[in-house]
């Protein structure tokens, strides 16, 4: 690749993007300027990155052999601001663009899909990074000396928690993209890697806009927090994914449909016997669903959205294609007269009666906007199971 001087371009449209790496006055440290003023920053910083600052976003782009264009490209997908000319870029920052760079070079990744794997990596560990902040200086009710501000706290945390976590870090990711691959290596065809049939379910706190107005803002966050692990945790151990939380709501996906019915009315169960919950409403349908970057889109997914939001309170609706997925599998029956039925039949001929997890009901056919007409069905759990 060649160093671009300019940086600059246009699109397909005619527009020119502005320089990579802004050199507004406004915007020209926007990354290190706090921290020019503030020693214990710079130190922290300098901690953390394990570097000093050596490198203009020219000089970096120069030294990793990409050019500028490219370069800002990666830093802003990476979720970061620009910062003109400054010299803020460390030895680290000219690695990382070494080794994508060196990836699309030897057509292991296309420049797109290098684009999307900085993206991808930015925002997931973004959140991580707020989260973890935010935890550990919570956490510190107190300075461990009189005077100390808990920003010089942070210092001596971080230093010791650093290497823990970058080890555990490394450890998650690897375990999950073990998990990831297992899934890819099920798929039947090339084709079902990316459009793969899925059960997605939207789990959502009824009433939440009213709570935001009678709690205060610490206890809303609690709430919010309680409903999310609670629900991460019962979406793990039954064997499904939590895709993404939006604060009063959960989306999840599962390979297969028991599963995702097991954790739906998990939910709901648990959630029924916290008093200091709300009640709960899911919808969840069965079908066709494409993954990008760690998320699912698709009429499936938007099919889930809508049953959640006409699901009655603590109770499960699932589409016509989940249904028929539950009785295709055995998990249950198509009606209650044909369960009696074939428990008869098996009593007669001296054999074990069908076993069924889960009981469908059929409700009413209703409207559903922007995907017509759709029979939901209302899914329980059969009298005697309790798993």
């Amino acid at each position: 690749m060649t160093v671009d001087d300019t940086g600059s371009g246009a699109d397909a449209d005619g527009r020119v993007d502005p320089p990579p790496f802004s050199t507004s006055p406004e915007r020209n440290d926007a990354q290190g300027a706090e921290s020019d003023g503030n020693p214990l920053a710079l130190r922290l910083e300098q901690l953390i990155l394990g570097a000093e600052r050596r490198y203009t976003p020219f000089q970096a782009a120069r030294s990793a052999g990409v050019s500028m264009e490219l370069a800002s490209r990666f830093w802003r997908a990476m979720g970061f601001a620009d910062i003109g000319q400054a010299k803020a870029l460390t030895e680290a920052d000219v690695l990382a663009l070494r080794r994508l760079a060196g990836l699309v070079e030897a057509g292991l990744l296309s420049e797109a899909m290098a684009v999307q794997v900085a993206r991808s990596t930015g925002q997931t560990t973004a959140r991580l990074a707020e989260w973890q902040m935010d935890s550990f200086l919570e956490g510190l009710t107190e300075p461990p000396e009189p005077g100390m501000t808990r920003t010089e706290v942070t210092y001596p945390i971080v230093e010791l928690l650093l290497p823990e976590l970058e080890e555990f870090l490394v450890y998650v990711w690897r375990r999950q993209l073990a998990a990831s691959a297992g899934r890819v290596v099920q798929a039947a065809d090339d084709e079902e890697m990316v459009d793969r049939r899925l059960a997605v379910g939207f789990a959502d706190l009824v009433g939440f806009t009213r709570l935001t107005r009678r709690m205060e803002e610490e206890e809303l966050g609690e709430l919010v927090e309680a409903f999310e692990t609670t629900s991460a945790d019962l979406v793990a151990a039954r064997g499904g994914r939590l895709i993404k939380t939006l604060g009063d709501e959960v989306l999840f996906a599962a390979d297969d449909a028991g599963v995702a019915a097991e954790i739906a009315l998990r939910l709901i169960e648990t959630m029924a016997n916290d008093e200091t919950m709300p009640e709960l409403r899911v919808g969840m349908a069965f079908g066709t669903v494409t993954t990008r970057m760690g998320d699912v889109f698709g009429t499936t997914v938007n099919l889930a959205s809508r049953l959640t939001s006409i699901a009655p309170r603590d109770a499960v609706l699932v589409d016509g294609a989940f249904a028929q997925e539950l009785i295709r599998t055995g998990e249950a029956p198509v009606s209650e007269a044909e369960a009696a039925e074939a428990a008869a039949a098996a009593e007669k001929e001296g054999e074990e009666p069908p076993t069924y997890r889960f009981a469908l009901r059929p409700m009413w056919q209703r409207p559903v906007r922007g995907l017509g007409v759709v029979e939901p069905w209302l899914l329980t759990r059969r009298d005697g199971d309790q798993r």
